[in-house]
């Protein structure tokens, strides 16, 4: 409870709590080579059922249309250029680089080179626009670059070799780091809460609507429950995304289907004021972050700031703070029918008509709701907000907000607060618009998911694209940190893409056309399993804060929602599952121990048809990726010369070429 009381001494009134839930799907301009729907029936956040569902057309915030065509802009001081520093061997035996290209350790603490074909080589990040000095460390004893005659004086009666200040075109971003946690070390798990776990019967009442739509029993003493029991400590991960915590609707919504569903996704917010009943009290939650920390897990609250349920006493006694369900011109203003879903029309669409959607143009509106945002914060003490819909509200929320958590937040807490936002399309422009350091930390890197889910698990087109794609994407937002995924609560449950015959075809599906009959059953088998386990590979062993969806670490079934939101699954596991989730807790660990999954250079190495290998390298830490996607065994070429270890199974390879067996992947270091 200290950090709250803490964040309560900065004397943030404790206006009436606001908020407005909303849902967002934006434009679906794909990059990665699909043509997702111009319409889309499924309603990806505002609750199942199409309730509030926005469908998408193609520009963004500045008339985005498509590709960045570079590195995302960032500050010069946070750029890093790379550089491979190389040495030829002698018959060594250990090779580090020192200098200035680091902290004021990187002189004190050598970074180790490994030896390729006769040379030792090292990836780093030089300072932008700044010469470096340096001095190669071999077999213990200091020397200067044989290669490089450009040298100085080192103050000691020797010489250091230098590097001229230099610029590039494909930089890397650093993001700068605020207190005792760096957010590109997280591993989120969404807690999906109705549906997650039951730790207190009391508080469950269905409103009456058909199954699945209803509300099913999970609570926050659920969540504390698993965080005791340590689930999620076992599982790997050390943050959770948790639903959004206000209180909602009693009454039931009219989906796009036709059918009746509950708010038991939380996104129709009623009483503003208070928490959500069917999950617990105030204290309830507070006791589920106080827990969370004292098992060094952090706790995202998902936030969504769009609109409000037409029941709410802030709609009923604020009308004017919103926008008129009136286009202008006769008609309404519900998203894909009187406005459309872009530019202006797209932030004051409602996305139904019992979903009235905030106008933060009024200042009073604005206030209120970041007010609102900030108090849940201090009555939580929460870490950060996944925040909902970005793409559909003014910018002035999001630059209020964070400039008040970085005024009344941050300086009380000793600590960065984490903000990761959903803006749902393909286009890479419009969600890198939002990253920056007056709005968000990141988002959540839906083109490189969608691809992922087209050439790794549907096996449409080749890894070779799969790599091409990486390529132009690792340094696409910046210093940004991004959230990837395979799965989430939006779409249907990845492992059916992962089949043998795919249950759909096309990455951006809404999964609707089984959601209510024909649900598609557990897979059985092992191959969906191992594809899945292969994409969250990549995941686990690239720069970001990857997401695992609750019960995606068993490979759990469900098509589109609200079938994609079962609840959780917690014994009876086929051996499928019990091989996936044993796959993610070693590839937790293995990104636990080395930096360079969470924030090394990446660099493909081989691509193929079916194959593909890649490096990430960090200051004293370098490991090789190589990934099968084919039924059968398949040689990878390309893997430097030596003994190498693979991390995920103990066993050892020499390069330059390995077998990677079928649908597997390999996590290669090198051997001791």
């Amino acid at each position: 409870m200290a950090a709250r009381c803490i964040l309560a001494l900065i004397g943030i009134a404790a206006a009436c709590i606001v908020t407005a839930a909303g849902c967002g799907t934006d434009d679906l301009e794909s990059l990665t080579g699909l043509e997702p729907p111009t319409e889309s029936p499924f309603d990806p956040s505002a609750g199942p059922g199409g309730a509030g569902s926005t469908t998408g057309g193609t520009s963004g915030p500045a008339g985005d249309t498509g590709d960045t065509g570079g590195p995302a802009a960032c500050e010069d001081s946070n750029k890093r250029c790379p550089h491979r520093f190389t040495l030829a061997d002698d018959g060594y035996g250990a090779v580090e680089v020192i200098g200035s290209f680091g902290d004021e350790d990187s002189w004190a603490v050598g970074v180790p080179m490994s030896l390729d074909g006769g040379t030792w080589s090292v990836m780093l990040g030089l300072p932008w626009d700044e010469a470096v000095q340096y001095k190669f460390v071999v077999d213990g004893t200091p020397t200067v670059d044989p290669d490089n005659a450009d040298t100085t004086p080192d103050g000691a009666g020797g010489e250091n070799s230098v590097l001229s200040a230099t610029t590039c075109e494909q930089w890397d971003c650093v993001p700068e780091v605020f207190g005792d946690f760096d957010w590109r070390d997280a591993v989120i798990y969404f807690v999906f809460v109705d549906r997650f776990e039951n730790g207190d019967t009391s508080n469950d009442a269905a409103i009456g609507v058909q199954g699945a739509a209803d509300w099913q029993g999970g609570d926050w003493a659920g969540v504390t429950n698993k965080i005791e029991e340590g689930y999620f400590e076992d599982l790997g991960v050390n943050t959770l995304w948790i639903s959004v915590p206000m209180d909602n609707t009693s009454d039931s919504g009219l989906g796009t289907d036709g059918r009746d569903y509950s708010a038991y996704h939380a996104y129709w917010p009623s009483d503003l004021s208070a928490p959500e009943e069917h999950f617990g009290t105030l204290a309830e939650l507070q006791q589920l972050v106080d827990t969370a920390h004292d098992h060094d897990l952090k706790v995202l609250l998902d936030y969504a700031m769009n609109h409000v349920h037409v029941s709410s006493p802030t709609y009923l006694e604020h009308g004017d703070w919103f926008w008129p369900n009136d286009n202008g011109a006769g008609g309404n203003c519900v998203c894909g029918q009187g406005c459309g879903w872009d530019d202006a029309e797209g932030r004051r669409c409602w996305f139904t008509d019992y979903l009235p959607d905030f106008n933060f143009g009024e200042q009073a509106a604005l206030d209120f709701s970041t007010s609102n945002a900030v108090q849940w914060i201090v009555d939580t003490g929460v870490d950060g907000f996944r925040l909902d819909a970005v793409k559909h509200i003014e910018d002035a929320w999001l630059l209020e907000l964070r400039a008040r958590v970085t005024e009344e937040i941050e300086p009380a807490s000793g600590r960065h607060f984490y903000m990761v936002g959903e803006t749902f399309t393909g286009n890479a422009e419009t969600i890198a618009y939002y990253v920056n350091a007056d709005m968000l930390d990141g988002q959540f890197d839906f083109p490189l998911r969608m691809e992922m889910a087209r050439t790794l698990l549907t096996r449409q087109g080749t890894m070779a694209e799969l790599a091409s794609f990486l390529d132009a994407n690792d340094n696409r937002y910046g210093a940004g940190i991004m959230s990837t995924f395979i799965g989430n609560h939006d779409i249907p449950r990845v492992i059916h893409l992962a089949e043998d015959t795919p249950l759909w075809s096309d990455p951006w599906t809404d999964g609707k056309d089984r959601a209510w009959s024909n649900e598609p059953p557990q897979p059985g088998g092992a191959a969906a399993y191992e594809r899945l386990a292969s994409a969250f590979t990549i995941l686990m062993t690239t720069k970001g804060a990857p997401l695992i969806y609750y019960g995606d670490e068993i490979g759990l079934a469900g098509a589109g929602d609200p079938d994609n939101r079962r609840f959780m699954v917690w014994d009876n596991y086929n051996s499928g599952q019990l091989a996936l989730r044993e796959h993610i807790q070693r590839l937790t660990a293995i990104r636990a121990a080395h930096p360079a999954t969470r924030r090394g250079t990446r660099t493909t190495l081989t691509t193929g048809n079916d194959v593909m290998a890649y490096r990430v390298e960090a200051p004293g830490d370098a490991l090789i990726v190589a990934i099968n996607r084919a039924d059968t065994a398949s040689t990878v070429s390309g893997i430097p010369e030596g003994m190498w270890r693979d991390e995920l199974t103990g066993t050892s390879w020499t390069g330059p070429d390995v077998t990677v067996p079928p649908r597997a992947a390999l996590v290669l270091v090198p051997e001791s």
